[in-house]
């Protein structure tokens, strides 16, 4: 059965919750996150460059990010990523360091939030459909093959098929979760 291993399959849908809970954890909440600068990235030496390559992110108090650019050559390239990165940041520049005050979230922005955070997890529910897709193509072309007989194919198939249901549960819970922490006053 070449192209088909569900251990394979649930690893590839693990790793798509994983990269969700990853995306959620920049999404920003009431209180302040090294984590939330994580996406942004800076025109450092000619190429866009992660901020955490070129400035240390650290979190000195409940509603304050400080970032200690390593290069101060690129302190204003890093103010700017950060304004211009879509978090609604305003970051204030004093030399090497970079003070990034965190704003209380109206209900507005926490609505925007809760949508972003639906439209990661919907990602990661079309990424676990195409691992499933994948595995239900081999598991059918095994059994075209006559690699598989029809009544192991199915029952593989089925298999397939909770270990989707199961990862589309999951993600559910995440986002809820998210939801939950974001809507939070």
């Amino acid at each position: 059965m070449a192209g088909y291993d569900l251990d394979e399959l649930k690893t590839r849908m693990q790793k798509s919750i994983t990269s969700l809970r990853d995306e959620l954890a920049g999404l920003r909440t009431g209180r302040a996150s090294a984590s939330l600068l994580e996406p942004v990235t800076v025109d450092a030496y000619g190429s866009r460059t992660p901020l955490n390559q070129v400035a240390t992110v650290t979190v000195p108090e409940a509603r304050m990010l400080s970032v200690q650019v390593w290069d101060r050559s690129l302190a204003n390239a890093v103010e700017k990523a950060i304004r211009d990165s879509g978090l609604g940041l305003n970051p204030m520049g004093e030399g090497q360091i970079i003070r990034v005050p965190l704003p209380e979230l109206n209900e507005e922005r926490r609505r925007e939030l809760t949508k972003v955070a639906h439209n990661y997890a919907e990602a990661a529910r079309v990424a676990v459909r195409h691992i499933r897709r994948d595995g239900m193509d081999a598991l059918k072309k095994a059994e075209k093959d006559g690699d598989l007989g029809q009544d192991e194919a199915r029952g593989q198939i089925d298999l397939v098929q909770k270990a989707t249901d199961a990862s589309v549960a999951e993600i559910d819970q995440v986002v809820a979760a998210k939801e939950a922490e974001i809507m939070q006053v």
